[in-house]
């Protein structure tokens, strides 16, 4: 899987995974930002933004594309930076290849299940009314994004969730619109994207040391709870955990500035 990325700024490397429905596109303006000091590295994961598509979207999977990729580009040891999705992916790949982070840091996602904990049944619930609204248009039909985003409009009410869905729409050769997204592997492995790690392989010692690690929570966001602490630290036993003020979810997109001051205090000092 050969990944198609963006690359900017000298200095060691960083390397950025977004999240589901993401792209590197989302991240470019924090990747500016952090290119005075670092030399950054933003991906698409596979069957995202640029990518190639595949029939398969495991964490398996995206911690092998990215060893590929790191191996591909020669980066022996990286700071590895994942929100949500990716942010389990940089996690798995650190559970396996620990020689390979120099730093961790996980915006707004824990280690867990979501889809099995009854408290996040809702955010369950809205990736599968998104997906379902996202196979449900036939693109073809649509004029304009204006129209598109009208028929979303009837099962996903948040504007700033449609708009951030739109960035996925292209044309294709014969002009007609087409997602980037391959929505339709995404939707069959949701479960295996809502999976989380196992904390039975963490227990007696055996967490994941050897480089810092720092959780990123969106103060707005209800993704890390104060009961995740005790799961993140079984796995990761030196992790810090630090809040965005101002953010949800999204904590990229709303509070940019700011994650690029957290990444860089972190990091070099």
């Amino acid at each position: 899987m050969k990944l198609n990325f963006r690359k900017i700024g000298e200095g060691y490397p960083l390397i950025i995974v977004h999240g589901l429905y993401g792209s590197s596109d989302n991240w470019l303006s924090v990747a500016k930002d952090l290119a005075s000091n670092f030399e950054v590295y933003i991906i698409d994961q596979r069957n995202h933004g640029a990518s190639p598509h595949s029939d398969s979207h495991t964490y398996q999977d995206l911690k092998e594309d990215l060893l590929e990729f790191m191996d591909d580009h020669e980066i022996e040891k990286a700071t590895l930076v994942g929100h949500s999705m990716g942010g389990k992916t940089v996690m798995f790949f650190a559970a396996e290849h620990p020689e390979k982070v120099s730093n961790l840091l996980v915006a707004d996602i824990a280690p867990k299940n979501y889809s099995k904990i009854s408290d996040y049944a809702p955010q369950t619930i809205d990736h599968n009314t998104i997906i379902s609204a996202m196979l449900n248009l036939d693109l073809q039909n649509f004029k304009s994004r204006t129209e598109i985003d009208h028929k979303l409009s009837e099962s996903i009410q948040s504007e700033r969730v449609r708009q951030f869905l739109l960035k996925n729409l292209k044309r294709d050769e014969e002009k007609r619109f087409t997602w980037k997204l391959n929505i339709e592997t995404i939707s069959k492995f949701l479960p295996q994207i809502m999976d989380g790690m196992n904390k039975d392989d963490f227990t007696h010692g055996k967490g994941i040391t050897g480089f810092p690690v720092l959780f990123i929570k969106g103060a707005k966001s209800n993704y890390i709870t104060d009961d995740d602490h005790n799961l993140i630290r079984t796995i990761f036993p030196y992790a810090e955990v630090t809040t965005i003020p101002n953010a949800g979810h999204w904590v990229h997109a709303e509070q940019p500035k700011l994650l690029v001051k957290t990444i860089e205090y972190f990091v070099l000092d």
